[in-house]
């Protein structure tokens, strides 16, 4: 057949074809032919790649992803394709878009710190998270993500983290909330409510008071729920416009913009008296975020997202830390009998802040829980321009990687975590005593770098990393003092529940003895 004779939809779908074959030889004699000498320069190699059939679309790897999040062992399933290539770092085809993935510090290093920016969020993330969490610190980069940054900070100072007193209270309302019979509890649901009215309190000026009023239990199923959608959004990219807001996402997004919204409300109203404070730093008293936020802008939408991505961190990393070692402790005796022994020595004192940072294997408890079930236990940034990482190149991963503009370098936090050249050869098991000094032995602990990241590194660390430590400490102690004995009521595994951040799927479910005359 004449081309002549073709209809004109196939005349045009062929004319597009050509013109785009013809762009991409464009590309590789020009763009391309720079690329490859630079890589050649600096002595880069490919990575190893994934084995999947489907190298163009990669259609087939992203459904065994897919499922295996369903099945809540996608981080497992991660982990065991660097133990099957035997590389700490590959590539993959996922939805048509190339993505790296590493467990090599250097590279982390590189990207978070000494290049860091080269590297952001990118699109994908910014486009999913922005209806739920709106343009915020964990949203933004550049300039935006700097001021985020820099209002969020004081909030974060010695004073502060220091407030124990704050914490006490919250906490209180926390023991009396648990069954002192021995019947079964979860602990995580109140970790949730207790992580709500902390991190309220600090940025709102006041607290929700959900473990005494139940009164956001509305708005803790929708927010979790809001999170699951759109992490779920961010996996599919740029596909998710296939897959609009359903209504239950709608309802949800409403429900936490409007409870947010009324804390708006409540500090535009005191906007006049706030701008008269700001010259009088003696009657501005502890720094409140949302005050703030009030005195530079009167944008609603503008404050409720700053809020909602703070209220993100402060009440999810936290709970999930606490509910992940409280699910250890009822399964480990052991570790309940050493931590126990440590807090004694309290006698029963409410400890001040030194006493708290003093306590070493309630740190190590921690550290190791941190390690081995990392809350956020995956990320990721894209190129910003062409670039090149120190590692992950050649068969071996030795050789420098060339990484092209708008690709995808993401990392396994819950993989790196498990590397055993450098946790050892028992890696995979939950012990703390790998923090600490040996006196007999005079071994040192572990003093990790940039292979321990479960708050991120470099410019992006997170900057209530010792709020989160302080307030989970805290926790732990109080209710070590007001309960002796420790019963787990869930016959299962760890088992991983991944949203934005990752905690036991099933929560801490547990037995506790009282301790008489505890008040």
């Amino acid at each position: 057949m004449e081309l002549a004779n073709l209809p004109h939809i196939t005349k045009l779908a062929l004319g597009l074809v050509v013109v785009f074959a013809a762009y991409q030889v464009y590309i590789q004699l020009t763009l391309g032919r720079k690329r490859r000498a630079i890589a050649r320069e600096r002595g880069c190699l490919p990575s190893p790649a994934l084995p999947q059939w489907d190298r163009i679309m990669g259609i087939d790897l992203f459904r065994d992803n897919m499922r295996a999040i369903k099945a809540h062992n996608f981080l497992e399933l991660s982990y065991q394709r660097f133990q099957d290539l035997g590389v700490n770092t590959y590539q993959l085809i996922a939805l048509g878009r190339r993505i790296y993935i590493t467990t090599e510090p250097e590279n982390l290093k590189a990207i978070q710190a000494i290049d860091f920016k080269k590297w952001g969020l990118g699109e994908r993330r910014k486009v999913s998270f922005r209806p739920l969490l709106g343009d915020g610190i964990f949203t933004t980069d550049g300039k935006a993500w700097a001021h985020s940054r820099e209002m969020l900070r004081p909030n974060f100072a010695r004073t502060q983290i220091g407030d124990l007193p704050t914490f006490e209270r919250h906490v209180q309302h926390l023991v009396a909330a648990v069954p002192r019979d021995g019947s079964t509890v979860d602990l995580s649901e109140l970790f949730f409510r207790l992580t709500m009215d902390s991190a309220t309190e600090f940025l709102f000026g006041e607290s929700t008071e959900s473990l005494t009023r139940g009164s956001t239990e509305g708005f803790a199923e929708s927010f979790t729920r809001g999170q699951d959608f759109i992490a779920n959004s961010s996996r599919w990219g740029k596909w998710a416009v296939l897959f609009p807001a359903n209504k239950q996402f709608a309802h949800d997004q409403k429900f936490v913009h409007d409870f947010v919204d009324y804390y708006v409300d409540k500090g535009l109203a005191k906007r006049d008296q706030l701008l008269k404070e700001k010259s009088n730093a003696d009657k501005v008293g502890r720094y409140v975020f949302i005050d703030e936020l009030v005195r530079q802008t009167t944008d609603r939408i503008a404050i409720r997202s700053e809020l909602l991505n703070i209220l993100l961190a402060g009440r999810d990393t936290t709970a999930s830390l606490l509910t992940n070692v409280w699910f250890m402790l009822s399964k480990r005796p052991d570790l309940w009998s050493k931590l126990q022994a440590e807090i004694a020595t309290l006698d029963g004192d409410i400890p001040d802040f030194e006493q708290l940072k003093n306590l070493k294997y309630l740190k190590a408890l921690l550290n190791e829980s941190l390690r081995l079930h990392p809350v956020v236990p995956a990320n990721s940034r894209e190129a910003f321009e062409d670039t090149t990482l120190p590692l992950g190149g050649g068969p071996d991963g030795r050789a420098p990687l060339f990484i092209k503009k708008g690709e995808i370098m993401a990392w396994s936090v819950y993989s790196m975590h498990r590397r055993t050249d450098y946790y050892g050869e028992d890696a995979l098991e939950f012990r703390p005593e790998r923090w600490l000094d040996d006196p007999e032995t005079g071994k040192k602990g572990l003093r990790p770098s940039w292979e321990y990241l479960p708050f991120n590194g470099g410019a992006r660390i997170c900057l209530g990393q010792q709020f989160a430590l302080t307030e989970a400490s805290y926790t732990t102690i109080r209710l070590c003092q007001a309960f002796k004995a420790i019963e787990s009521r869930d016959p299962g595994p760890w088992q991983e529940g991944l949203t934005l951040t990752c905690v036991n799927l099933n929560g801490a479910k547990v037995g506790l003895t009282a301790i008489e005359g505890y008040e």
